[in-house]
């Protein structure tokens, strides 16, 4: 019997009903997948009641979408009390401290970037503005990390970014290495000031494998998320309450890490 624990989906994607089929066909294509949805805020609010607060997100994928896109999330985040959100940013926008100041003032929570997708490194100098002014302001970074295809995200290349900005908080997506999970867990695991999330990994990998994954980051660095409309958030949250982890670490994973990360002690 489902004992109810507070969850917080802490990595979702969603779109104007405009473009949201043809966005997420843009995703399938890039990695080969189909969607389980269609990536619109209305549908993931009717999705699965038990998660009570979804953090959505997109990705600009020119400079000129960075404000267009972060006004379209924040009212997403201001139209239901289970949605916030986090903002994009690009890192060849000729006005970062400005597009960043756009997103503090819409009350977005943390910076989105997608590496693989916007076609840059994780350490190119083009993105040091961006993590310098997070730092400064307190706001976390949220990259997808990974992909075996590509040397944009890879372990090698976020380490020396962690180490170089001791005082930014970092979110590596999908357990730190999309597809090269065991390149990326050895090497990061332990680094102060890196977090997890676990989307778009279950998928491939083992329940052992989750767990050793889970034990190696710390449950007190790893958070829940769905990569929802890729994959079903009732789905992905099954898989996790399969594992059959101890209840204090799944409250870690499903709620307390995201509450503590973005400030959201008050909001479930």
């Amino acid at each position: 019997m489902w004992e109810k624990i507070p969850v917080i989906d802490a990595h979702c994607h969603t779109y104007p009903e405009k473009i949201a089929e043809k966005a997420a066909h843009g995703t399938d294509a890039f990695y080969g997948t189909v969607a389980a949805h269609r990536g619109t805020p209305e549908e993931l609010l009717s999705l699965d009641e038990r998660i009570d607060l979804f953090l959505v997100e997109s990705v600009a994928t020119t400079p000129k979408q960075v404000r267009s896109i972060n006004e379209f999330l924040a009212a997403t985040a201001a139209s239901s009390p289970r949605l916030r959100a986090l903002g994009a940013l690009h890192p060849d926008s000729p006005d970062q401290e400005g597009d960043f100041q756009h997103l503090l003032e819409l009350g977005l929570l943390g910076v989105k970037l997608h590496p693989d997708i916007q076609r840059f490194a994780v350490d190119d100098p083009r993105c040091l503005t961006i993590y310098e002014l997070c730092g400064k302001a307190g706001v976390p970074v949220l990259l997808h990390t990974g992909d075996k295809r590509y040397d944009f995200s890879n372990p090698n290349r976020l380490l020396p970014v962690l180490r170089a900005y001791p005082h930014v908080t970092f979110i590596g997506a999908h357990f730190g290495g999309y597809s090269v999970w065991e390149d990326a867990v050895p090497l990061l695991a332990g680094t102060p000031n890196l977090y997890v999330d676990l989307c778009s990994s279950m998928e491939w990998i083992t329940p052992e494998q989750t767990r050793s994954y889970i034990r190696a980051y710390g449950a007190d660095r790893v958070m829940f998320g769905t990569d929802y409309p890729m994959w079903d958030p009732e789905t992905c949250l099954n898989d996790v309450l399969a594992l059959g982890l101890p209840r204090e670490e799944l409250e870690l994973i499903l709620h307390q890490n995201a509450r503590r990360l973005f400030h959201l002690m008050e909001e479930v």
